[in-house]
């Protein structure tokens, strides 16, 4: 596993999002764009960073950043994750872990103790260029929307 690091053109994919539309990076260009890359939809810590993000959105409206998030969940449990807990943004269904492949955070990784394989918890900011300016992946699912703003900010 070779994540993808800050200075390097961020490679472009199309995945399906939580209502069935394909969304493809490039045609974010010119905007900001927060990839975060989050094991599996609905659960505790998943839940806590997207609510995070979710009541942040206004802050990183501010700043012109667009937020997508990228499990390997199917588009409807996606939906569902999207209708319970209110999320804002879109979440993207990357089912073969492909993307997650070529971002580098699929790999081996120890969970409650086990040896697995799986998404690491990594987000990535693309600028207007679509090149990659910051990754995130030293923080906790709690403070994961301060530390992006933070680093905005810096």
């Amino acid at each position: 596993m070779q994540t993808l690091t800050a200075g390097t053109p961020a490679p472009d994919f199309t995945l399906t999002d939580d209502q069935g539309n394909s969304l493809t990076l490039s045609s974010l260009r010119g905007r900001k764009v927060l990839i975060y890359f989050y094991p599996k939809a609905m659960t505790p810590g998943c839940t806590v960073q997207a609510c995070g993000l979710r009541d942040s959105q206004a802050e990183l409206a501010k700043r012109q950043v667009v937020v997508l998030g990228v499990s390997p969940d199917k588009p409807a449990s996606l939906a569902k994750f999207v209708a319970r807990d209110n999320l804002n943004f879109r979440l993207l269904a990357d089912t073969d872990h492909a993307v997650a492949e070529q971002w580098g955070v699929w790999g081996p990784k120890k969970f409650m103790g086990r040896d697995t394989i799986g998404i690491h918890r990594t987000s990535f900011l693309v600028d207007e260029q679509g090149m990659i300016v910051k990754v995130f992946d030293d923080f906790k699912t709690s403070n994961h929307h301060e530390v992006v703003l933070a680093w905005l900010d810096r």
